[in-house]
């Protein structure tokens, strides 16, 4: 074989390789919105109707000191739906989402990704996954490296998962696009940003390995209301774009019930109520439901008719295999005094 027949076929393998790891970020799946038809007959659904992504089952976990951070939670995720968990500081929601993303090993229970048990998956397989299974974190200041330019840390997510540099200099640009930022915020550092800024290029960091699904871990609690609700519309344009899911954790009920399709509330560690998000707006069925609701601002609250706000039903610590160091939210000072020690 000549020397130039031999260069011709390195180039045409190289050329396929880079065509097959740049296409690993073009899925035709990506491009799904919400309410197109679910899978075929037999497959799972979720609560909502649509096709099943995510199935947790009785998820739970014990630390070392003896905590039960979470009880037999479960929960299920559908293509191209928002899906809430809502309850206050030490319920159990971030210990819940790391499980989820296969960052801490539950002790039991078991997590499915598109049919696929997260559990106990070798490391190759759970490697591959994970472009797939992406997060927004709380604090974009502490998450992005002050020490990389915007397009650094996104294109470093894309190494990871195999993106050619070509692939990576065309996704760049189009994030940032896409989350209303400008191809020249690519060259900033994370102090030349704004906190809503810096949470858009969390945003698109986490968006540009075309993921089915993005864990939102308190993605907008840090964010003063004028920038939370430009970041929620954001999310929601994006789903509707791209048919991502959402597993949106926050404290706040409020904020939930703008952008989720079902919601899930957990209270010591435990799921206390699930269901539409609407129907939780409305008619509540847990006690702790309507506290966290009487807590939300501009909400008419009950004494506004002569009426207490309602009690959290506390109990102490490790009383039920709860999480401990549960707070206080929408409690009134009588409820506060009459709460038990621990």
């Amino acid at each position: 074989m000549s020397a130039a027949t031999t260069r011709t076929s390195d180039q045409t393998t190289a050329g396929t390789t880079a065509t097959r790891r740049t296409a690993r970020f073009h899925r035709p799946g990506w491009a799904r919105r919400p309410g197109a038809a679910a899978g075929p007959a037999g497959t799972p659904v979720s609560p909502s109707g649509g096709e099943k992504l995510l199935e947790a089952i009785g998820l739970g976990k014990t630390f070392g000191n003896g905590v039960r951070a979470v009880d037999d939670v479960s929960l299920t995720v559908g293509r191209g739906e928002t899906v809430g968990i809502v309850g206050e500081s030490g319920s159990g929601k971030s210990t819940t989402a790391k499980m989820i993303l296969g960052l801490l090993a539950p002790d039991e229970g078991d997590v499915f990704f598109d049919g696929v048990p997260l559990r106990g998956l070798p490391r190759a397989r759970m490697r591959a996954l994970r472009a797939r299974l992406q997060v927004v974190p709380q604090n974009p200041q502490t998450s992005l490296n002050p020490r990389l330019t915007v397009r650094s840390s996104i294109e470093f997510n894309l190494r990871a998962h195999g993106a050619e540099r070509v692939a990576r200099r065309t996704i760049v640009p189009e994030m940032l696009e896409r989350v209303g930022l400008t191809p020249t915020h690519a060259e900033r550092f994370p102090h030349e940003l704004s906190g809503g800024q810096l949470q858009r290029v969390a945003i698109a960091r986490a968006l540009a390995t075309r993921p089915d699904l993005v864990v939102c871990d308190e993605a907008v609690s840090a964010l003063d209301k004028s920038v939370q609700a430009q970041v929620l519309n954001l999310l929601a344009e994006l789903q509707a774009d791209l048919g991502v899911s959402f597993l949106f954790i926050s404290h706040d009920l409020a904020v939930v019930e703008h952008i989720a399709d079902q919601v899930t509330v957990m209270y010591l560690g435990r799921v206390v109520e699930q269901g539409p998000a609407a129907q939780l707006w409305t008619s509540p069925r847990h006690e702790y439901t309507r506290a966290l609701l009487a807590a939300t601002p501009g909400r008419a609250l009950e004494e506004a008719a002569g009426r207490d706000r309602p009690m959290i039903p506390v109990q102490p610590s490790g009383a039920d295999g709860g999480a401990a160091g549960s707070g206080t939210a929408a409690t009134t000072g009588q409820a506060a005094a009459s709460r038990p020690p621990g």
